[in-house]
């Protein structure tokens, strides 16, 4: 398919590398990459250097360029500079206009937001879904296809986020589908109580980091306690409470979270997708989710080969734009096993 152009519109740093892992299987094509983008007055916001705290401005833009410059990826910020036959993106609350006449996939990034009294609001009164986050994940319907991680997940988007089911395949997503890989790693500690904070106070939900501590604290029961800090949360301030409540805790801001799972015995966290890690590699878990939930949604473990499959769905609606849903999903789903 040697001229096909093809932009990937990233996010956070997983979304980034998903789709970087994505771009790869299209030797032919042109690919470029673009950081998330909005149109109309969000976009005029996020150009007063508003919004920091989320995926269209501030760290988790700056990480995204920074990732796309050492990687040597073309950029193309708001896909302007092409027409372009096909778009990847791991986010639908916000569709572009100029994506909107386009081939579309999107691909799961992770879990879910919980269903807040804002997601509730969004599916029943039609408010904009940006506005209940990732927990409104595939309700815009706009996109050709919705790449997801497992079938639970495609039961979960069906029946609690009414994504058309004609829309849905099950392909596993990118990070999440060789979790046994994160074993052999050279993190210096072992035998640990892992803790995975999130951004919940710069997202502007409530969070009692206090409270979390304590209990992280009274969990430990005297084990080592090392902290992940969430990438978008302010390190000086959570590191600040982690020191006053748990003394003796290691506070770490950077680093590769998923090989402090694979050598820790106990993982808390929130509503991060690093729960899934955990599960996988059979630690002790803790979530807002239930064990149960999680195990049935767990992404499908395919040895790393997410990326492929999905980039193949890719080069048949390059290939055969005319083909229908139903037959893709029947050619590229990823049997259950």
């Amino acid at each position: 398919m040697p001229g096909k152009k093809i932009l990937f519109i990233c996010g956070s740093l997983n979304q980034t590398s998903m789709m970087h892992q994505i771009s790869r299987h299209f030797q032919d094509c042109d690919c470029y990459f673009t950081p998330y983008y909005a149109d109309g007055f969000i976009n005029y916001v996020v150009s007063k250097g508003y919004l920091n705290f989320s995926i269209l401005n501030g760290p988790f833009r700056q990480s995204t360029e920074k990732y796309l410059r050492e990687n040597n990826l073309e950029i193309d910020y708001r896909g302007v500079m092409h027409n372009y036959d096909l778009v990847y993106t791991c986010a639908d609350l916000i569709y572009p206009q100029n994506i909107r006449n386009k081939k579309v996939i999107l691909v799961q990034e992770g879990m879910t937001d919980p269903e807040n009294i804002m997601f509730y609001l969004v599916k029943y009164l039609k408010i904009p879904r940006w506005l209940a986050s990732t927990s409104t994940m595939g309700m815009s319907n706009l996109y050709n296809l919705f790449c997801v991680a497992s079938y639970g997940y495609k039961e979960f988007f069906i029946e609690r986020k009414g994504v058309k089911p004609e829309k849905i395949i099950v392909t596993g997503i990118p990070n999440f589908d060789n979790i046994k890989q994160y074993i052999e790693n050279d993190f210096p500690y072992k035998n640990y109580v892992l803790v995975c904070t999130s951004d919940s106070r710069e997202t502007y939900k409530m969070e009692n980091r206090k409270k979390l501590i304590k209990e992280c604290v009274k969990a430990a029961s005297g084990r080592q306690l090392i902290f992940k800090l969430h990438p978008n949360e302010k390190v000086e301030r959570a590191t600040r409470e982690i020191n006053k409540y748990a003394p003796g805790a290691i506070v770490y801001s950077e680093g590769d979270t998923n090989h402090m799972i694979a050598n820790s015995d106990v993982l808390i966290t929130k509503y991060s997708t690093t729960a899934f890690v955990g599960i996988e590699l059979g630690k002790e878990v803790h979530s807002f989710f239930g064990l149960e939930e999680l195990k049935k949604l767990m992404p499908l473990q395919n040895n790393g080969t997410s990326a492929e499959r999905i980039a193949r769905i890719g080069m048949h609606l390059l290939e055969s734009p005319h083909t229908s849903s139903e037959e893709i999903i029947e050619r590229f789903s990823l049997r259950a096993v």
